[in-house]
Protein backbone atom coordinates (compact mmCIF):
# COMPACT_ATOMS: atom_id res chain seq x y z
CA UNK A 1 0.00 0.00 0.00
CA UNK A 2 1.68 3.25 -1.17
CA UNK A 3 2.29 5.39 1.51
CA UNK A 4 0.60 9.44 1.15
CA UNK A 5 4.23 11.47 1.73
CA UNK A 6 1.78 14.89 2.62
CA UNK A 7 0.07 12.92 5.20
CA UNK A 8 2.84 11.43 6.33
CA UNK A 9 4.70 15.04 7.19
CA UNK A 10 1.57 15.96 8.54
CA UNK A 11 1.52 13.43 11.26
CA UNK A 12 5.46 13.41 11.72
CA UNK A 13 4.65 17.10 12.26
CA UNK A 14 2.06 17.26 14.33
CA UNK A 15 3.80 14.19 16.28
CA UNK A 16 6.63 15.99 16.93
CA UNK A 17 4.84 19.27 17.78
CA UNK A 18 3.77 17.59 20.94
CA UNK A 19 7.06 15.85 21.95
CA UNK A 20 8.99 19.07 21.38
CA UNK A 21 6.73 21.33 23.68
CA UNK A 22 6.78 18.78 26.39
CA UNK A 23 10.56 18.86 26.34
CA UNK A 24 11.14 22.31 26.28
CA UNK A 25 8.43 23.23 28.82
CA UNK A 26 7.99 19.97 31.02
CA UNK A 27 5.62 21.82 33.59
CA UNK A 28 2.93 22.53 30.71
CA UNK A 29 1.03 19.48 30.95
CA UNK A 30 0.73 19.80 34.34
CA UNK A 31 -0.20 23.53 33.95
CA UNK A 32 -3.02 22.74 31.23
CA UNK A 33 -4.44 19.71 33.39
CA UNK A 34 -5.17 22.54 35.99
CA UNK A 35 -7.30 25.16 34.21
CA UNK A 36 -10.89 24.32 33.80
CA UNK A 37 -10.81 25.30 29.99
CA UNK A 38 -9.30 22.23 29.22
CA UNK A 39 -10.02 19.96 31.95
CA UNK A 40 -13.64 19.35 33.79
CA UNK A 41 -14.80 17.63 37.05
CA UNK A 42 -15.77 14.31 33.96
CA UNK A 43 -12.49 14.33 31.92
CA UNK A 44 -9.86 15.23 34.32
CA UNK A 45 -6.67 13.77 33.94
CA UNK A 46 -5.79 14.38 37.94
CA UNK A 47 -8.98 13.19 38.64
CA UNK A 48 -8.18 10.23 36.78
CA UNK A 49 -5.10 9.93 38.49
CA UNK A 50 -6.99 9.61 41.91
CA UNK A 51 -9.09 6.92 40.33
CA UNK A 52 -6.03 4.84 39.21
CA UNK A 53 -4.33 5.34 42.52
CA UNK A 54 -7.61 3.69 44.51
CA UNK A 55 -7.70 1.25 41.55
CA UNK A 56 -4.63 -0.12 41.84
CA UNK A 57 -4.77 -0.56 45.60
CA UNK A 58 -8.13 -2.57 45.61
CA UNK A 59 -10.24 0.41 46.52
CA UNK A 60 -13.40 0.83 44.63
CA UNK A 61 -12.48 4.30 42.63
CA UNK A 62 -15.49 5.95 43.33
CA UNK A 63 -14.90 6.34 47.15
CA UNK A 64 -13.30 9.47 47.05
CA UNK A 65 -16.14 11.34 45.82
CA UNK A 66 -13.67 12.58 43.22
CA UNK A 67 -13.19 10.29 40.04
CA UNK A 68 -16.19 10.27 37.96
CA UNK A 69 -15.09 8.71 34.63
CA UNK A 70 -15.65 5.27 33.03
CA UNK A 71 -13.93 2.82 34.83
CA UNK A 72 -12.59 0.88 31.86
CA UNK A 73 -10.38 3.40 31.39
CA UNK A 74 -8.81 2.44 34.57
CA UNK A 75 -7.04 -0.73 33.12
CA UNK A 76 -5.57 1.27 30.48
CA UNK A 77 -4.15 3.36 32.53
CA UNK A 78 -2.80 1.35 34.78
CA UNK A 79 -0.44 -0.49 31.95
CA UNK A 80 1.42 3.09 31.73
CA UNK A 81 3.88 4.12 33.90
CA UNK A 82 3.50 6.34 36.79
CA UNK A 83 2.46 9.94 34.80
CA UNK A 84 4.39 12.02 37.33
CA UNK A 85 7.74 10.28 37.50
CA UNK A 86 7.81 9.46 33.28
CA UNK A 87 5.96 11.54 31.77
CA UNK A 88 6.83 10.40 28.12
CA UNK A 89 4.71 7.54 27.63
CA UNK A 90 1.74 9.01 28.56
CA UNK A 91 2.54 12.16 26.08
CA UNK A 92 2.89 9.36 23.19
CA UNK A 93 -0.09 7.77 24.22
CA UNK A 94 -1.83 10.93 23.50
CA UNK A 95 -0.19 12.13 20.24
CA UNK A 96 -1.09 8.78 19.14
CA UNK A 97 -4.68 9.13 19.66
CA UNK A 98 -4.59 12.34 18.44
CA UNK A 99 -3.35 10.46 14.91
CA UNK A 100 -5.92 8.21 15.17
CA UNK A 101 -7.93 11.02 15.22
CA UNK A 102 -7.18 12.69 12.57
CA UNK A 103 -7.03 9.76 10.61
CA UNK A 104 -10.94 9.09 10.67
CA UNK A 105 -10.51 13.16 9.52
CA UNK A 106 -8.83 11.82 6.72
CA UNK A 107 -11.65 9.21 6.28
CA UNK A 108 -14.55 11.30 6.34
CA UNK A 109 -12.81 14.20 4.18
CA UNK A 110 -12.28 11.73 1.41
CA UNK A 111 -15.67 10.39 1.21
CA UNK A 112 -16.90 13.57 0.03
CA UNK A 113 -20.26 13.04 2.01
CA UNK A 114 -20.14 16.49 3.02
CA UNK A 115 -20.66 17.99 -0.62
CA UNK A 116 -22.71 15.27 -1.81
CA UNK A 117 -25.00 12.52 -0.72
CA UNK A 118 -28.04 10.51 -1.81
CA UNK A 119 -30.59 13.23 -1.07
CA UNK A 120 -28.09 16.09 -2.35
CA UNK A 121 -25.39 18.08 -4.07
CA UNK A 122 -24.02 21.19 -3.52
CA UNK A 123 -23.43 23.45 -5.94
CA UNK A 124 -19.91 24.20 -5.32
CA UNK A 125 -19.16 20.74 -4.56
CA UNK A 126 -15.51 21.20 -6.52
CA UNK A 127 -14.59 23.65 -4.08
CA UNK A 128 -13.25 21.26 -0.94
CA UNK A 129 -10.06 20.95 1.14
CA UNK A 130 -8.61 17.28 0.80
CA UNK A 131 -8.28 15.33 3.86
CA UNK A 132 -4.86 15.49 4.65
CA UNK A 133 -5.53 19.42 5.06
CA UNK A 134 -8.55 19.04 6.84
CA UNK A 135 -6.45 16.58 9.03
CA UNK A 136 -3.47 19.36 9.41
CA UNK A 137 -6.30 21.72 10.34
CA UNK A 138 -6.90 19.54 13.53
CA UNK A 139 -3.93 18.29 14.59
CA UNK A 140 -2.24 22.07 14.60
CA UNK A 141 -5.39 23.39 16.40
CA UNK A 142 -4.46 25.07 19.35
CA UNK A 143 -7.70 23.74 21.25
CA UNK A 144 -6.04 20.30 20.08
CA UNK A 145 -2.76 20.17 21.16
CA UNK A 146 -3.65 21.75 24.42
CA UNK A 147 -6.40 19.35 25.35
CA UNK A 148 -3.21 16.50 24.56
CA UNK A 149 -0.71 18.26 26.37
CA UNK A 150 -3.53 18.29 29.18
CA UNK A 151 -4.01 14.70 28.77
CA UNK A 152 -7.93 15.41 29.07
CA UNK A 153 -10.08 12.35 28.95
CA UNK A 154 -12.47 13.71 26.28
CA UNK A 155 -10.04 12.64 23.47
CA UNK A 156 -11.75 9.15 23.62
CA UNK A 157 -14.87 10.30 23.36
CA UNK A 158 -13.66 11.91 20.14
CA UNK A 159 -12.49 9.17 19.03
CA UNK A 160 -15.38 7.35 19.39
CA UNK A 161 -17.60 10.38 17.71
CA UNK A 162 -15.14 10.27 14.29
CA UNK A 163 -14.60 6.94 13.97
CA UNK A 164 -18.42 6.23 14.16
CA UNK A 165 -18.68 8.93 11.11
CA UNK A 166 -15.63 7.60 9.14
CA UNK A 167 -17.48 4.51 9.80
CA UNK A 168 -21.10 5.30 8.50
CA UNK A 169 -19.62 7.48 5.61
CA UNK A 170 -17.68 4.06 4.01
CA UNK A 171 -20.64 2.44 4.33
CA UNK A 172 -20.04 0.10 7.75
CA UNK A 173 -23.14 1.05 9.97
CA UNK A 174 -22.51 -1.84 12.69
CA UNK A 175 -19.27 -0.05 13.29
CA UNK A 176 -20.88 3.27 13.47
CA UNK A 177 -23.11 2.06 16.12
CA UNK A 178 -20.17 0.27 17.97
CA UNK A 179 -18.56 3.41 18.07
CA UNK A 180 -21.03 5.58 19.00
CA UNK A 181 -22.28 3.18 21.80
CA UNK A 182 -18.21 3.45 23.05
CA UNK A 183 -18.37 7.42 22.96
CA UNK A 184 -22.02 7.67 24.75
CA UNK A 185 -20.45 5.06 27.28
CA UNK A 186 -18.01 7.65 28.23
CA UNK A 187 -19.61 10.55 28.42
CA UNK A 188 -23.80 10.80 28.00
CA UNK A 189 -24.08 13.34 24.97
CA UNK A 190 -23.34 11.35 22.05
CA UNK A 191 -25.91 9.54 22.13
CA UNK A 192 -27.91 12.45 21.23
CA UNK A 193 -26.39 11.83 17.58
CA UNK A 194 -28.18 8.56 17.24
CA UNK A 195 -30.97 9.80 14.95
CA UNK A 196 -28.73 11.87 12.65
CA UNK A 197 -25.72 9.23 12.35
CA UNK A 198 -28.01 6.02 11.59
CA UNK A 199 -29.84 8.39 8.66
CA UNK A 200 -26.23 9.26 7.86
CA UNK A 201 -25.65 5.05 7.58
CA UNK A 202 -28.79 4.72 5.63
CA UNK A 203 -28.09 6.99 3.08
CA UNK A 204 -24.87 5.62 2.38
CA UNK A 205 -26.07 2.35 2.57
CA UNK A 206 -28.88 2.84 0.47
CA UNK A 207 -25.78 4.02 -2.01
CA UNK A 208 -24.62 0.60 -2.35
CA UNK A 209 -25.09 -2.56 -4.20
CA UNK A 210 -27.59 -3.69 -1.73
CA UNK A 211 -29.66 -0.93 -0.25
CA UNK A 212 -31.69 -1.74 2.87
CA UNK A 213 -35.59 -2.44 2.34
CA UNK A 214 -36.68 0.63 4.72
CA UNK A 215 -35.39 3.39 7.60
CA UNK A 216 -37.53 2.02 10.07
CA UNK A 217 -36.75 -1.49 10.17
CA UNK A 218 -32.85 0.12 9.69
CA UNK A 219 -33.08 2.42 12.53
CA UNK A 220 -34.73 -0.36 15.16
CA UNK A 221 -32.11 -2.95 13.92
CA UNK A 222 -29.27 -0.58 14.04
CA UNK A 223 -30.55 0.78 17.83
CA UNK A 224 -30.27 -2.29 19.14
CA UNK A 225 -26.63 -2.92 18.20
CA UNK A 226 -26.22 0.41 19.74
CA UNK A 227 -28.03 -0.48 22.88
CA UNK A 228 -26.18 -3.92 23.39
CA UNK A 229 -22.79 -1.97 22.86
CA UNK A 230 -23.55 0.07 25.86
CA UNK A 231 -24.86 -3.13 27.57
CA UNK A 232 -21.84 -4.78 26.99
CA UNK A 233 -19.56 -2.16 28.38
CA UNK A 234 -21.45 -1.67 31.47
CA UNK A 235 -21.08 -5.18 31.86
CA UNK A 236 -18.04 -5.23 31.43
CA UNK A 237 -17.47 -2.07 34.01
CA UNK A 238 -19.33 -4.29 36.34
CA UNK A 239 -16.53 -6.92 36.87
CA UNK A 240 -13.68 -3.98 37.16
CA UNK A 241 -15.43 -2.35 39.98
CA UNK A 242 -17.87 -4.69 41.34
CA UNK A 243 -20.31 -1.92 43.16
CA UNK A 244 -22.75 -1.40 39.57
CA UNK A 245 -24.99 1.48 41.45
CA UNK A 246 -22.24 2.96 42.52
CA UNK A 247 -20.57 3.32 39.16
CA UNK A 248 -23.65 4.58 37.31
CA UNK A 249 -24.17 7.03 40.39
CA UNK A 250 -20.94 8.50 40.27
CA UNK A 251 -20.24 8.70 36.69
CA UNK A 252 -23.82 9.16 34.48
CA UNK A 253 -25.47 10.45 37.94
CA UNK A 254 -22.64 13.14 37.83
CA UNK A 255 -23.21 14.25 34.53
CA UNK A 256 -27.46 14.41 34.34
CA UNK A 257 -27.65 16.07 38.06
CA UNK A 258 -24.38 18.12 37.84
CA UNK A 259 -23.53 18.89 41.63
CA UNK A 260 -20.02 20.21 40.64
CA UNK A 261 -20.53 23.28 40.15
CA UNK A 262 -16.60 24.11 39.41
CA UNK A 263 -15.99 26.86 36.77
CA UNK A 264 -15.72 26.25 33.76
CA UNK A 265 -15.93 27.49 29.43
CA UNK A 266 -19.67 26.58 29.87
CA UNK A 267 -22.93 27.99 31.09
CA UNK A 268 -24.47 25.28 33.63
CA UNK A 269 -22.35 25.79 36.35
CA UNK A 270 -23.29 29.64 36.90
CA UNK A 271 -26.98 29.41 36.25
CA UNK A 272 -26.65 26.67 38.96
CA UNK A 273 -24.42 28.50 41.10
CA UNK A 274 -27.10 31.22 41.52
CA UNK A 275 -30.18 29.41 41.51
CA UNK A 276 -32.13 28.22 44.38
CA UNK A 277 -32.41 25.05 45.31
CA UNK A 278 -36.08 24.50 45.26
CA UNK A 279 -36.10 25.51 41.79
CA UNK A 280 -32.83 22.82 40.66
CA UNK A 281 -34.70 19.95 39.34
CA UNK A 282 -37.05 21.98 37.29
CA UNK A 283 -33.97 23.76 35.36
CA UNK A 284 -31.96 20.61 34.94
CA UNK A 285 -34.50 19.29 33.62
CA UNK A 286 -35.58 22.10 31.41
CA UNK A 287 -31.65 22.65 30.39
CA UNK A 288 -31.42 18.95 29.74
CA UNK A 289 -34.39 19.37 27.20
CA UNK A 290 -32.64 22.51 25.76
CA UNK A 291 -29.96 20.16 24.65
CA UNK A 292 -32.09 17.51 23.40
CA UNK A 293 -34.33 19.57 21.61
CA UNK A 294 -32.32 20.50 18.66
CA UNK A 295 -31.37 17.14 17.88
CA UNK A 296 -35.22 16.86 16.41
CA UNK A 297 -35.04 20.18 14.83
CA UNK A 298 -32.12 20.02 13.14
CA UNK A 299 -32.57 16.35 11.73
CA UNK A 300 -36.28 16.84 10.37
CA UNK A 301 -34.80 20.49 8.81
CA UNK A 302 -31.91 19.24 7.20
CA UNK A 303 -32.90 15.56 6.52
CA UNK A 304 -30.83 15.69 3.19
CA UNK A 305 -27.72 16.31 5.13
CA UNK A 306 -27.34 14.53 8.37
CA UNK A 307 -23.70 14.96 8.12
CA UNK A 308 -24.14 18.99 8.60
CA UNK A 309 -26.41 17.98 11.15
CA UNK A 310 -23.99 16.16 12.92
CA UNK A 311 -21.29 18.95 12.91
CA UNK A 312 -24.31 21.15 14.02
CA UNK A 313 -25.00 19.45 17.07
CA UNK A 314 -21.36 19.09 18.16
CA UNK A 315 -21.01 22.83 17.87
CA UNK A 316 -23.88 23.52 20.20
CA UNK A 317 -22.84 20.75 22.37
CA UNK A 318 -19.58 22.40 22.97
CA UNK A 319 -21.88 25.66 24.64
CA UNK A 320 -24.88 24.23 25.99
CA UNK A 321 -23.30 20.58 27.24
CA UNK A 322 -22.82 20.51 31.12
CA UNK A 323 -19.32 20.03 31.44
CA UNK A 324 -18.05 21.82 28.24
CA UNK A 325 -14.27 22.10 27.55
CA UNK A 326 -11.81 23.59 24.23
CA UNK A 327 -11.71 19.52 23.30
CA UNK A 328 -15.66 19.67 22.61
CA UNK A 329 -14.69 23.14 20.55
CA UNK A 330 -11.41 21.16 18.35
CA UNK A 331 -14.07 18.40 17.42
CA UNK A 332 -16.58 20.89 16.03
CA UNK A 333 -13.41 22.85 14.69
CA UNK A 334 -12.17 20.04 12.87
CA UNK A 335 -15.24 19.48 10.88
CA UNK A 336 -15.69 22.79 9.83
CA UNK A 337 -13.18 22.56 6.85
CA UNK A 338 -15.28 19.58 5.41
CA UNK A 339 -17.82 22.94 4.37
CA UNK A 340 -15.44 24.78 2.51
CA UNK A 341 -17.96 25.04 -0.14
CA UNK A 342 -19.73 26.90 2.02
CA UNK A 343 -17.74 29.34 2.75
CA UNK A 344 -18.56 33.16 0.89
CA UNK A 345 -16.95 33.33 -2.13
CA UNK A 346 -14.84 36.60 -1.23
CA UNK A 347 -13.26 34.63 1.41
CA UNK A 348 -12.45 31.59 -0.83
CA UNK A 349 -11.07 34.62 -3.23
CA UNK A 350 -8.76 36.00 -0.74
CA UNK A 351 -7.77 32.00 0.15
CA UNK A 352 -6.93 31.48 -3.50
CA UNK A 353 -4.43 34.73 -3.52
CA UNK A 354 -2.81 33.45 -0.74
CA UNK A 355 -2.16 29.77 -1.75
CA UNK A 356 -1.00 31.50 -4.68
Amino acid sequence: MPVDRRQAAVFAGAFALRLLLLVLFPSLPDLLTGRVEVSTPVTSFKRLQEGLFLYTRNVSPYDGGVFHQAPLLLPIFALLPNAREFPLPTALFYSLIDLINANALITISDSGQAVSGRLFSALRKHIRWDGVSVAAWFLFNPFTIATCLGRSTSVFTTTGILYALSSAVSGNSLNAMLSLGFASYLSIYPALLFIPLVLLCYDRRAQGPKPPSGVAIFAIQHMAVFLLSIAGLLGISCLVVGDFSQFISATYGFQLLVPDLTPNVGLWWYFFIEMFDSFREFFLGVFWLHLAAYVGGLTVRLRRQPLFVITSLLGIFAVFKPYPSISDASLYFALLPLYRHLFPRKYEDLLDDDVH
